[in-house]
């Protein structure tokens, strides 16, 4: 379970496909507080670590200085299977790019974002930016399905939802699009400062809504 607060983001050092899997190795500020099997949402997706690498060198003070963009630090493995990449862009990644990471939620905190479970729904893609005298509007576009919308797959205004795991509040929603406004420390900070018109990003909508809806089905 993540809050879609995003710590960094994470640089892609190595991509490696083995048969329908792709492992994407990753380099952060965190990768050796790490464990094997634990969960980290990359661009929102849940992923398992599988492998860990320490940083080379250091003092051996254990004194870690969270970087802009993902310098420094050790790196970690982990791998996305073929229904993961059918559904997200994970598989657009190329080594180099800017990925989005959350470690899991802990449960003695305050929920800053909202409930997000790291289960990407379908991907949308940037149709607009607009300049707001400071932040910027951000238009996404998905595939417009009906069948899909009754079970709780569409937004809200002043809702909630995930893009590229980050926690956002929907302005303007219509049947199949919604505008995001994104601030000036989310938009570096994020990968949102690489997404153009055109980039494809991933979308998780608010689970409250998918249970609603599947309630009024039932």
């Amino acid at each position: 379970m993540f809050s879609g607060i995003i710590e960094e983001f994470a640089t892609v050092v190595a991509i490696k496909k083995d048969r329908e899997n792709i492992d994407f190795t990753l380099k952060c500020s965190f990768a050796d507080e790490l464990k094997i099997d634990q969960s980290v949402a990359h661009n929102g997706v849940c992923l398992t670590v599988v492998t860990i690498t320490p940083p080379t060198g250091g003092d051996g003070g254990g004194q870690i200085t969270p970087p802009t963009g993902g310098d420094g630090g050790g790196q970690y493995t982990v791998t996305a299977m073929k229904e993961t990449l059918d559904r997200t862009n994970l598989g657009l990644l190329k080594v180099g790019d800017k990925v989005n990471v959350e470690r899991s939620m802990l449960m003695n905190g305050r929920l800053d974002g909202h409930i997000v479970q790291g289960h990407v729904d379908e991907t949308a893609r940037c149709t607009a930016m607009e300049d707001a005298d400071g932040s910027t509007y951000f238009t996404f576009e998905y595939p417009e399905n009906r069948e899909m919308a009754k079970k709780g797959y569409f937004t809200v205004d002043k809702g909630s939802v995930t893009v590229n795991g980050v926690s956002l509040t929907v302005c303007r929603p219509t049947a199949n699009t919604f505008q995001v406004a994104i601030i000036p420390y989310t938009f570096e900070h994020t990968n949102f400062c690489d997404i153009r018109v055109g980039s494809v990003v991933n979308i998780e909508f608010d689970i409250l809504g998918k249970y609603i809806a599947r309630l009024q089905q039932l």
